[in-house]
């Protein structure tokens, strides 16, 4: 794990304690995202950065579900949330850009509101494209202010500028089926596959 990761990592750990605090706002603000999105999953479910849980309750039932992140804290939380609500999932502790799973292990990779916080956002859906099968489906909603201006200008000083998720996606093989904005244009929904 490279420093700039550990940093992140850190941050989390930190954050984890209070991070659902501001569950219910992020509800009001995105609507029903979170349950369109979980909704469309299917078979071996990966969700990468799966934090605190919060999508637990949307996967339908019958997915064989395991979540990754990269902070205990959060992990410890998930687990917590995941036995309360009893649902089976399998956690791991892991760096989406270092998956420790192997190739085409997955029918679904799922990653919510995460991408914008990974380092390296191509490295981590060459990782998610790695570990689907052929067919196998990307469902993917992130925050994309970034891309607008004057959040743009800002980005592009910075070693590792994020780009729009859709684009990289496309860039390391995913097809592209679906996408559209959400929560006024500040949020993407992206549905592909990997050919």
């Amino acid at each position: 794990m490279d420093e700039r990761t550990e940093h992140v990592r850190d941050d989390w750990n930190r954050m984890a304690a209070g991070y659902d605090r501001g569950e219910r706002l992020q509800r009001l603000f995105m609507g029903r995202v979170r349950a369109r999105l979980c909704g469309a999953a299917e078979g071996r479910t990966l969700e990468v950065a799966v934090g605190t849980g919060h999508d637990l309750p949307y996967h339908p039932d019958g997915v064989e579900l395991t979540g990754l992140d990269l902070s205990p804290a959060m992990l410890a939380a998930a687990r917590r949330r995941a036995t309360a609500l009893g649902r089976p999932v399998t956690l791991v502790e892991g760096d989406a850009q270092d998956l420790p799973f192997g190739d085409g292990d997955f029918d679904t990779v799922l990653c919510a509101l995460a991408l914008c916080a990974i380092p390296d956002q191509r490295r981590a859906l060459t990782e998610m494209h790695r570990v689907l099968r052929p067919g196998g489906r990307l469902l993917l909603v992130d925050h994309i202010e970034y891309t607008r201006w004057p959040m743009r200008l800002r980005e592009a000083r910075k070693e590792r500028p994020r780009r729009l998720p859709r684009a990289v996606a496309e860039e390391v093989g995913f097809a592209v089926d679906r996408h559209d904005r959400t929560a006024l244009g500040l949020l993407e929904l992206v549905v592909a596959h990997r050919p």
